[in-house]
């Protein structure tokens, strides 16, 4: 009778402290899905049970759990204080059917769920990567992030249709790089609370998903170097931008955020009035349906800040005003390039150029047939303006000083413009 009652109690105990733990959990949503996982070279120690914790066996890699009825449930866990991933050495899961997870993806760290902090670098990276069975992501408690920690972990995941809670407000280098890139089910971002930002650490975050509307508020006001790099790159349903209250900005911070929205109509406002390198570089790129452009008011430019910013906005018909009266290498190289409903450009007020500065500039803007420009000399290898009124209208109307030399070409005045002096 003795044994009886202590095996009784220990199978009580088993049962409390699984109920207790908050397990990553696998749901079936239909008969017969399963799930397996791939190990990287570290073999990162994974448990599972599928009778709510009280037996539980090592899942080795290769090997495919069944979930044989809709409901069924295995809870996973781990001893892996020092990672789950190492770099080029990711382990990452399988799954057929169709599966909802839950509970804490940090008990395959700590063996319960428990722990808020990611012991090392790309640790979940790739986690659930081409799990197009996912339909639910699990928690990612996680307050204190390392760098690459969950690079790619839902990529692909293409029946995702909610992200996950994302509640750390210090990011690390590249964190959430990759993310939910390729999720074409997620119609909302998560929300994005984090006010201390690190490089890259938004780098392509949604890239791709083709279904996303709304977009998170991004709070942050100091920026890192490419933070925002790619973050939207071809939402193709996002209509509405958020607000971006930066005033001081990073290099590479804005790098093609935007690039292939193509149902965006109106950019944010963009309040910074001195750049950095590239930071508004291919921001809007192939925004096809952008029909407002934001107020540029910055004086003090910066290497190929605006690069191709508007480059293919087919849509945009009046260009933003342009006060900058020193230029930087590159500055403007293809800002406005392919935009073919631009019919005046923005005066150029500068007096003196840089090199690479008008590169480009307004190439392929069929309908273009106004410019007006403040430079009175043009620079021997034609660098400065190489090929920056390429396919501009066939006729049109050239503003610029008298003492500016009468030259024509893809790289000087368009052939077949008249010129009217400004003085």
């Amino acid at each position: 009778m003795k044994r009886i009652f202590t095996a009784f109690i220990m199978m009580l105990c088993a049962v409390c402290a699984a109920s207790a733990a908050n397990y990553l959990t696998f749901t079936a949503e239909e008969d017969g899905s399963t799930f397996g996982i791939v190990k990287g070279g570290d073999n990162p120690d994974v448990q599972y049970s599928l009778d709510g914790g009280e037996t539980w066996t090592a899942l080795e890699g290769g090997n495919t759990i069944t979930l044989a009825h809709k409901g069924d449930k295995a809870l996973l866990r781990g001893n892996n204080p020092k990672g789950f991933s190492r770099e080029n050495n990711h382990s990452y899961f399988t799954m057929t059917g169709k599966i909802a997870a839950s509970g804490s993806v940090m008990s395959l760290i700590d063996g319960e769920g428990e722990s808020l902090t990611i012991p090392n670098s790309v640790c979940f990276s790739a986690l659930f990567s081409d799990c197009k069975s996912l339909t639910q992501a699990p928690e990612l408690p996680a307050t204190t992030l390392a760098e690459w920690c969950y690079w790619l972990i839902f990529y692909n995941c293409t029946s995702l249709t909610q992200a996950p809670k994302l509640p750390a407000t210090t990011l690390a280098e590249s964190c959430y790089s990759g993310m939910l890139s390729g999720c074409t089910s997620l119609t909302k971002a998560p929300e994005l609370p984090a006010t201390t930002l690190a490089k890259h650490c938004y780098y392509g975050m949604f890239e791709n998903c083709f279904g996303l509307l709304q977009t998170p508020e991004l709070p942050a006001t100091t920026l890192a170097e490419g933070c925002y790099n790619e973050m939207f790159r071809g939402c193709i349903s996002l209509t509405k931008a958020p607000k971006l209250p930066a005033v001081t900005l990073t290099p590479f911070c804005y790098i093609s955020m935007f690039s292939g929205c193509t149902s965006l109509t109106k950019a944010p406002k963009l309040p910074a009035t001195s750049l950095a390198e590239g930071c508004y570089r291919l921001m809007f790129y192939d925004c096809a349906n952008l029909t407002q452009a934001p107020e540029l008011p910055a004086t003090s430019l910066a290497e190929a800040c605006y690069e191709g910013m508007f480059s293919g906005c087919t849509s945009l018909t009046k260009a933003p005003k342009l006060p900058a009266i020193t230029l930087t290498p590159f500055c403007y190289i293809s800002m406005f390039s392919g935009c073919t409903n631009l019919t005046k450009a923005p005066e150029l007020p500068a007096t003196s150029l840089a090199y690479g500065c008008y590169q480009g500039m307004f190439s392929s803007c069929t309908n273009l047939s106004e410019i007006n420009v403040s430079f009175d000399k043009w620079i021997d290898e034609s660098s400065e303006t190489s090929e920056w009124v390429v396919n501009v209208g066939p006729t049109g109307t050239f503003i610029c000083p008298k003492a500016l030399s009468l030259e024509y070409g893809e790289n000087r005045i368009p052939k077949g413009w008249k010129v009217k002096y400004i003085d």
